[in-house]
This record gives C-alpha cells, sequence and structure tokens, in this order.
C-alpha cells in the first residue's frame, strides 16, 4: 500500500507496498496527523501510571547512532502512553515468537510463552483496505529498496525518478526494517515495516500494512526468523 497525497492506495506491486513516501518532493507529510495525536498524547500523560513514562519512553525510543542510516530519537510526546512497547499477559496457544497483528487496536503482540506477550504499538489499514488471515514472514530486510506502483507514478509523476526502486535510508518509506508476508510461498504485498512518523501510531492510513516506530520495528525483527508464523486478526 502507499499513501498518495494524504489517501492510502491499494495499488501495491513488488516491493511498494508500503506507507507514505516521506520524501519532500512528495509533500512527505500530508498524511500526518500531529496536531491531534501530541494532543491526546499530553492529555493522558498524566493518568498513563500503567504505561511506560515519558522519561523511560525518551530512553527506549532514544537515537540508534549505529545504524547504518543512524535514526534519531522518537518524539514521544506525539504518541499515546497506551502504544509505547510493554509486556502483558495475552492468552494464546499460538506458540513462542508468534507474531499477531491486531488492527481494531492498533497492536501487533509477539507470543513470549506461559501467557504473556511483547505489545507494540502500530498504524494499520484504512477502511476499506485492511487484510486479515495466516501468514508468514516469507523474508526479512534491512534498509531495503522501495519501488513506487504505477498507479502512484501516473498520478504523480515526481514519483516516476523512483520507477527503478529508491535506495535504502531515512527517507525511505519502508524505513529501517521490513517484514514480508507470504502465503504459499507467493508474496502478499503486505508488510510489518517500520516508520520514524510517531503520529501515525494508533491510525488506519494504509493500504492493509502495518507500522511500529523503528526502534520498535529493530527489536521485533531482531527476534523473528523468516517462516515465522502472522496472523492479522480482522478489524
Amino acid at each position: 500500500m502507499i499513501m498518495d497525497r494524504g489517501i492510502a492506495d491499494a495499488g501495491a506491486v513488488g516491493e511498494g507496498a508500503l506507507p507514505a513516501l516521506r520524501s519532500r518532493p512528495l509533500n512527505r507529510r500530508a498524511f500526518l496527523f500531529g496536531s491531534a495525536a501530541g494532543l491526546a498524547a499530553l492529555g493522558l500523560a498524566g493518568c498513563a501510571s500503567d504505561y511506560m513514562s515519558l522519561a523511560e519512553a525518551e530512553k527506549v525510543y532514544g537515537p540508534v547512532p549505529n545504524e547504518k542510516f543512524p535514526i534519531p530519537a522518537v518524539n514521544v510526546s506525539k504518541v499515546d502512553p497506551k502504544y509505547f512497547r510493554k509486556t502483558v499477559r495475552y492468552d494464546s496457544n499460538e506458540a513462542p515468537g508468534t507474531i499477531i497483528v491486531d488492527p481494531s487496536k492498533y497492536y501487533v503482540y509477539r507470543i513470549e510463552g506461559e501467557g504473556n506477550a511483547t505489545r507494540y504499538g502500530a498504524n494499520v489499514g484504512r477502511d476499506g483496505f485492511r487484510w486479515s488471515g495466516e501468514a508468514y514472514v516469507g523474508r526479512k530486510a534491512e534498509w531495503p529498496t522501495w519501488t513506487p506502483p504505477k498507479e502512484m507514478i501516473a498520478r504523480q509523476p515526481e514519483a516516476g525518478k523512483y520507477a527503478r526502486g529508491m535506495p535504502g535510508g531515512l527517507d525511505n518509506p519502508l524505513g529501517a526494517r521490513v517484514l514480508y508476508l507470504y502465503q504459499n510461498g507467493v508474496y502478499t504485498l503486505y508488510t510489518i515495516y517500520s516508520t520514524s512518523a510517531p503520529e501515525t501510531i494508533g491510525n488506519g492510513i494504509t493500504s492493509g500494512c502495518t507500522g511500529l516506530l523503528s526502534q520498535d520495528m529493530i527489536d521485533l525483527y531482531a527476534r523473528t526468523p523468516v517462516n515465522t508464523k502472522v496472523i492479522v486478526l480482522p478489524a
């Protein structure tokens, strides 16, 4: 999926199943809901005793300087504290390591066993473009190339310069890490990807893919081998 001038698009092909292209020529922040998300986070900060404090979050979501492309700190004031990473009780018969995406609650869970899971806040597909079902991680990549779908290039000719692929980097929509979801040996066009746009967490903005903050995605990616089972729940 893509975000095209603030509207999610389902015309993904190849590695084009992704969120908004964030480079400036393509109106990189047209889709953000920054002011509303920021006010919500500030309003909840005082009553979020069950969640990570902002001070703790600033450490967990701080800069990652040793990456190929150093990742800046997350502006945690733009994230509702309920979406900060947390170990939670989660009853499941799935094996440890299984990933469960719950788009209705904007969470991704990694099953840890003994009734526990690591929970990450996420952005998800918008209404009409959500996908659900069982899949597996067919491949994974660090700082992957992104190729815009033909449909996007037709609407925004300036995207044509990336028709052969946009190299990995901070402005690449797929971000630092990507898990590609497969079924029966075929790429579904859906991914779990990393985003450096905190305003998107807790929102439906894509055409089905799921985004985690870069620091959360790096954590999940490191613990997720190829062939890991992924369950995407109905919204």
